[in-house]
This record gives C-alpha cells, sequence and structure tokens, in this order.
C-alpha cells in the first residue's frame, strides 16, 4: 500500500508539471535541428515515460515470479527518488525526458510485483485490491495536491526535488519488511507444484504465455489496454484544459493572504505567485477516486466481474460525451462532474485486476500482471500522445469523442467476456 501510493504520487504529479512546461520550454534542441514545444511534443514525451512504465511491467512480471516481490518494490521506490532527483536538475526538456524514462523503467516494476503479493498472499482478494487500490488513491490525490501547494511558493525543480524524499523513506521500510508472499496459494495447495514456479527460461516464457491466450486472456488484455488508454486521455492534459476555462482563472497568491505572511512568504503584489484553481480541481478528482477503488473492490466480491466491466466502460463513455457541455453549465455542475469522473475512473480498476486473477493460473500470476500493466500502461501511454496531438491539431471535442469511443470498445470486450462465461460450451479459464 505505501509503495503503491508512492508510484502513483509521482505519476499523476507529472501532468501538472506539463502545464508549466508548455510554458517553460519554447523548444527542444536536437543538434542539428529543433523543435517548437507544442501539447503534441509534450505530449511525446510524457508518452515515453509513460510507455517504459508500462513496458517494463512485463520484465518486471517475468523477475516477480522468480526472486519476490519485497526485492522488485526496493529497487523500485529507490529508482522513483533518484528519478525525480534528476527531474528537479534538468536544464531542459531533453532532461527532463531521461528523467521520466528512468521514472517508467523504476515504477514499471511494481504493479507486477504489488498485484502478485495481494493474489497469492491474501485470501480474500477482492477486498485486498480494495484497500491496496485506497492507497494509491491517496497518492493519486494528495501527490498532485502537495505539489500544487508547494509550486505556490517554490520553482517546479524544486518541488521534483523535494518530491524525491518520500520514496526513500518508503525504500528504508521496504528493505525492512518481513512477510509470507505466497500465505494465500500456500494454504490451499499443500505443497509446491509447477504453478508455484514462475518462468525459467524465454521458452518457457512462450509456453506461458500461450497458456494465458489459451484461457481467454488476449480479450483480458483488450480490456486493460482499453482503460488504460481511456485513463492516460483524459488525464495527461486535464490541468492544462481546465486552466483555460473561466471558472479557473488564475488568483493572485497576495490577495488570499494578510499582508504579513504574504510579506514573509515573498508573495506580495507583482510577485508573479499565483493560486491555480484547476491544480486542486484535478487533485480533488483523484482523491474522489479513493472512493471509487473502495466501491469496485467490493463490487468485485458481489457481482460478475464480466458485467461489472460492461458497466464500468459504459459509464466511462457517457462521461466523455458530457464533458464540454458540463464546463460550459457552470462551476457547480462541473465540481459535481469532477466527483463523477474521479469515481468513475477508479471503479474499474478493481474489476480488471480481479478479471485478470480469474482468468490466469496463480504460478504465472507475475508474469499476467506483466502482461496487464503492458496494456494499461505501455499500449495505454499512447492516450496521452494521442490526447496531444488532438488538442494540437484539433479540437477538445475530438478528443472526447475519441476517448468515448475507446470506452465503448472496453464495454464490448467485457460484453465479449460476459457471454463467453455464460456460455455452456464456454472453455474453462486458465486458472481452473
Amino acid at each position: 500500500m505505501l509503495a503503491h501510493g508512492m508510484v502513483h504520487t509521482y505519476e499523476l504529479s507529472i501532468p501538472i508539471f506539463v502545464s508549466i512546461w508548455l510554458t517553460e520550454f519554447d523548444v527542444v534542441n536536437l543538434g542539428l535541428t529543433q523543435l517548437e514545444v507544442t501539447a503534441a511534443t509534450l505530449g511525446l514525451v510524457v508518452t515515453a515515460g509513460y510507455g517504459l512504465f508500462g513496458l517494463g511491467a512485463l520484465p518486471g512480471g517475468v523477475l516477480v515470479d522468480r526472486i519476490g516481490s519485497r526485492r522488485l518494490i526496493s529497487v523500485c521506490l529507490f529508482g522513483m527518488a533518484g528519478s525525480f532527483v534528476l527531474l528537479g536538475l534538468s536544464p531542459n526538456l531533453l532532461v527532463v525526458t531521461l528523467a521520466l524514462l528512468c521514472w517508467g523503467a523504476a515504477a514499471s516494476v511494481y504493479h507486477p510485483a504489488g498485484l502478485a503479493l495481494i493474489s497469492k498472499g491474501v485470501d480474500e482478494r477482492g477486498t485486498g485490491f480494495a484497500y491496496h487500490g485506497i492507497a494509491g488513491n491517496v497518492g493519486i490525490g494528495l501527490g498532485p495536491l502537495l505539489t500544487a501547494v508547494l509550486l505556490m511558493f517554490l520553482d517546479w525543480t524544486t518541488v521534483a526535488m523535494l518530491l524525491a524524499l518520500p520514496a526513500l523513506g518508503a525504500a528504508a521500510y521496504a528493505l525492512r519488511a518481513r512477510f509470507d508472499e505466497t500465505a494465500a496459494v500456500d494454504a490451499g495447495s499443500g505443497g509446491s507444484s509447477k504453478a508455484d514456479a514462475g518462468v525459467d527460461s524465454f521458452a518457457e516464457f512462450v509456453s506461458e504465455s500461450k497458456r494465458l491466450v489459451a484461457g481467454g486472456f488476449v480479450v483480458v488484455f483488450l480490456v486493460v489496454m482499453s482503460s488504460g488508454l481511456y485513463y492516460r486521455g483524459v488525464l495527461t492534459f486535464l490541468p492544462d484544459l481546465l486552466s483555460e476555462i473561466d471558472q479557473f482563472a488564475a488568483v493572485p497568491l497576495a490577495t488570499l493572504l494578510p499582508a504579513g505572511v504574504s510579506d514573509l512568504l515573498g508573495v506580495e503584489a507583482g510577485s508573479g505567485r499565483t493560486l491555480q484553481p484547476e491544480r486542486y480541481f484535478y487533485s480533488g478528482l483523484l482523491m474522489v477516486g479513493v472512493l471509487g477503488q473502495y466501491a469496485g473492490g467490493k463490487l468485485t466480491d458481489r457481482v460478475p466481474l464480466e458485467w461489472g466491466l460492461v458497466g464500468a466502460f459504459s459509464g466511462l463513455a457517457v462521461l466523455a460525451v458530457l464533458f464540454l457541455p458540463v464546463v460550459n453549465a457552470g462551476l457547480v455542475p462541473l465540481l459535481a462532474f469532477g466527483a463523477v469522473l474521479g469515481f468513475s475512473l477508479f471503479v474499474i480498476q478493481p474489476f480488471y485486476q480481479a478479471t485478470v486473477a480469474e482468468y490466469t493460473p496463480a504460478g504465472t500470476r507475475g508474469l499476467s500482471y506483466g502482461f496487464t500493466y503492458l496494456g494499461v500502461f505501455g499500449v495505454g501511454a499512447l492516450g496521452g500522445a494521442l490526447a496531444g496531438a488532438i488538442l494540437t491539431y484539433a479540437t477538445p471535442a475530438v478528443l472526447f469523442t475519441t476517448l468515448a469511443g475507446i470506452a465503448v470498445a472496453g464495454a464490448l470486450f467485457g460484453l465479449y467476456l460476459a457471454r463467453k462465461r455464460e456460455s455452456p460450451s464456454a472453455a474453462e479459464v486458465a486458472s481452473d
């Protein structure tokens, strides 16, 4: 839970920095040529880091089946801390890109390690996923909130370096933690088997991957890919989109503080320090996701997983269609809409996490979650590049129409799984 919170603290603080980088940097100097910094350019930069976050999940999934979760989680935390130190030292967008790549590589091993730990070490899996998700959402909400508060008083480079400190503390704790990583599997298996062995070679990697495909995992992969594309497409440029509407006009910080406090903090009138309301809306939207994670986790123990996916994706499609009309309806409807969107973005996650466990064998659970987060954060990272390109060359209306289409596709994949499971001729899932 602690590590999960740290991963998402960094992940969802990055979009706040994106809105700053759009004004901080004018060009990307590639030596022989220069590129103008636009939403499309930054979309590619962020996609590089987020993409490695997903791509590294697959080798991370293989590793967790071999060396266990605790070691990988410790490496993840130390790596993320170092990456944000490098980010704070970045003089240009090329070094920013390198720092994001380092962060993506370090963070990529977390989800296979953490989720394999829960799926094999916790008996009440749905509830375990729910509490794990809540911790992630605390990081998702408080990370951007802390970032936004610090940015009122400090430069973004200093803020990035300060954000490295919590991960260092969490890593120190992770090195000392001791627990039984296979308690739930051992309790029910009565001994060891091939299912406990993991992957030893490339040939075995191929054979175990084929087992996943045979068990219906291909469609599950399409489900998580759809979720990742929607998630990243909505969130990457959301603070920047919100900053352009009248309801979230910047407020000079000096007007909000007593004169003595303003002088002490160096934010007197004309200092340029402002409160950016869209950053707090963004953070609040993500904090509401705590409720969505908890509700989704509890629902996975009570409703068919496949139908839960259908309902969650359908709701996301409707929200994408309604986004721009609600923005134009005024502040109160927008605040209510933000709460619903935050809830809906995260209620789906326990459903697909539990679906992966349902459709995969225990012995390759790390590999299974490696493929899962390859889809969610690897392929899903393209949602950021897609959003940046659409916002640069088209309009927000086109973006949200595209996101609605992605959600509809996810609902159809969930519907296929539901119909296949209900069919008398449906093949047994891999975990059976």
